[in-house]
Parts: structure tokens; sequence; C-alpha cells
């Protein structure tokens, strides 16, 4: 596949427009530097004329959507239609949102499509998409389906490709092969890593986190009750939420009693996948 794409000829888009800057500059926040670098990089192999395979890496919460985002407007503006394949419907919904919000100001048509979806809407969906009346589609695997013909796809944006199952990528693959894709990973498995870090697909890193926001820490201790009575006591005190996982539903309630004893003030509920 990716000798494939390396030998064909994709669609060069054309540089900036005045919609992109203004686009750009509607971003509530302040840009990171590693934000603007990656999305210079995505220009860049947009506007070449090799098909782009690119990885956006970086941390929840660390602006890999915007990026994304950038980069369909661009592909939206130049003529071409988008597809941002999620692997849930809460997170294609999520980003369904986010991008109708964005894309609001412009004459843009966004849609969603996923299991909610009845069976005369997701018709409706795939004739308009084939007409070429939808400029993005967002979606989960339902967008993977046989039926799905687009009209001019341009860009294609995979949230957490490592979560779709084999069959899945196997649909993905042939529709990669001539459009430029993107790939956006909070965890990359190690074989996404390997190809990028050998040069067979191109990798950018975002590793700043946004102003105000503190990178994740992660400790590894013994079981101490003291140490979880002063991590869930600092998190209360700040106004904050705790999850505290547990791998076995039998004897969750005992977990949860201790707990209570330690704190007692705590407001505590259980949940868990047989209730």
């Amino acid at each position: 596949l990716y000798a494939e794409r390396e030998n064909k000829t994709g669609y060069s888009f054309p540089p900036d427009g005045p919609w992109q800057n203004e686009l750009e500059d509607s971003f509530p926040y302040q840009a990171t530097n590693d934000q603007i670098k990656a999305v210079n990089d995505v220009k860049k192999d947009m506007e070449n004329e090799k098909p782009m395979d690119r990885l956006i890496c970086g941390d929840v919460g660390f602006g890999k959507t915007e990026v994304a985002i950038r980069a369909m407007f661009k592909a939206i503006t130049s003529g071409k239609q988008i597809a941002l394949l999620a692997p849930t419907t809460i997170l294609a919904q999520q980003h369904w949102r986010t991008i109708s919000d964005r894309f609001a100001p412009y004459p843009i048509k966004v849609s969603l499509l996923n299991r909610f979806r009845t069976s005369t809407e997701r018709r409706t969906i795939l004739e308009e998409l084939k007409a070429g009346k939808i400029d993005a589609i967002v979606g989960t695997h339902q967008l993977l389906n046989n039926k799905t013909e687009f009209n001019k796809l341009g860009l294609l944006v995979i949230d957490e490709e490592q979560r779709f199952g084999v069959n899945q990528k196997e649909k993905i693959k042939s529709l990669k092969k001539s459009v430029d894709v993107l790939t956006l990973s909070a965890t990359p498995i190690p074989r996404t890593l390997y190809m990028s870090l050998s040069g067979v697909r191109e990798m950018s890193l975002i590793q700043t986190p946004p102003p105000l926001r503190r990178s994740i820490k992660t400790h590894l201790s013994q079981m101490d009750n003291e140490v979880i009575r002063t991590a869930i006591s600092q998190e209360i005190d700040r106004g904050g939420q705790i999850f505290y996982v547990v791998p076995r539903v039998e004897g969750i309630e005992d977990v949860a009693l201790k707990l209570k004893n330690m704190i007692p003030n705590m407001k505590l509920i259980i949940a868990h996948g047989q209730m």
C-alpha cells in the first residue's frame, strides 16, 4: 500500500486563501508552537502532489483536533470533501459538534453518520455524500460500509486508528490509496510508531501542553492507604473529582466502604458494567 501510494500522484492543494486565515484567527485559544509547527507540516504535505500520510501524536487535550480542523478547512475550501473517522459514537458526536461550531460562519455542510441515525437518515446522507452536497462527514465505522461513496474525497482524518478492528482497517486501506491521510493519536500502537520512525509515514509531535494545562503525571507505587488518602483529599480540596478503578466487580462494596471510612466527608458512588 505504501509503495503504491509513493508512486501515485495525489491532489496538490492550493495555498491558503483569506478564509483560511479568518478561520485560524477564530481559534479561541493561543495555539502552542508545536501546534503551529504541526499545522505547517500538514499544509506543506497537502500542497505537495504526493499523497500525504502524517501521524499527529500528542496527549489528550494538547490540541490535535485543531490541527485537523485547519487541514479539513483547507481541503473543503479547495473544493474537496473530507471524512473524519472516529472509533466510538461519543467521540464522533464530539468531533461533529466541534467542527460544526467552527465551520458555522461558512457555507459548509457537515453531517454525522452513526448507529443512532435512522435508516432513512442514513440513506439521505449517503446519497448527498455521493452527489457532493456534503462537504464534511464525521462518522464511526458506519462510514466504512460498502454503500459509502464519495464524490470528491480529498482528505481522510482518522482518530485513534489502533482502536479499529482488522476488517475496518482493511476498508481504511482501500480508502487510503490516493487521498491525503491524517492520523491523530495519543497512544499510537508500536507498528504505527515504527512506520513513522522508519520514515514510511511522517510524524508531528505535539508535546507542549496548552497554557494553564498541566501534563499528566503517573505514579506507580505499592498499595498504601496513606498515599491514597492524601491524593484523594488533595483532589477534593481543589474541587476536583476522582475515579477509583478496581479490577473486578466482586468486592467493590468493600473497597467503597474502606474509602468512605478513610475520608468520611466524601460523596461516593459505585458504577460497574453489571448494573
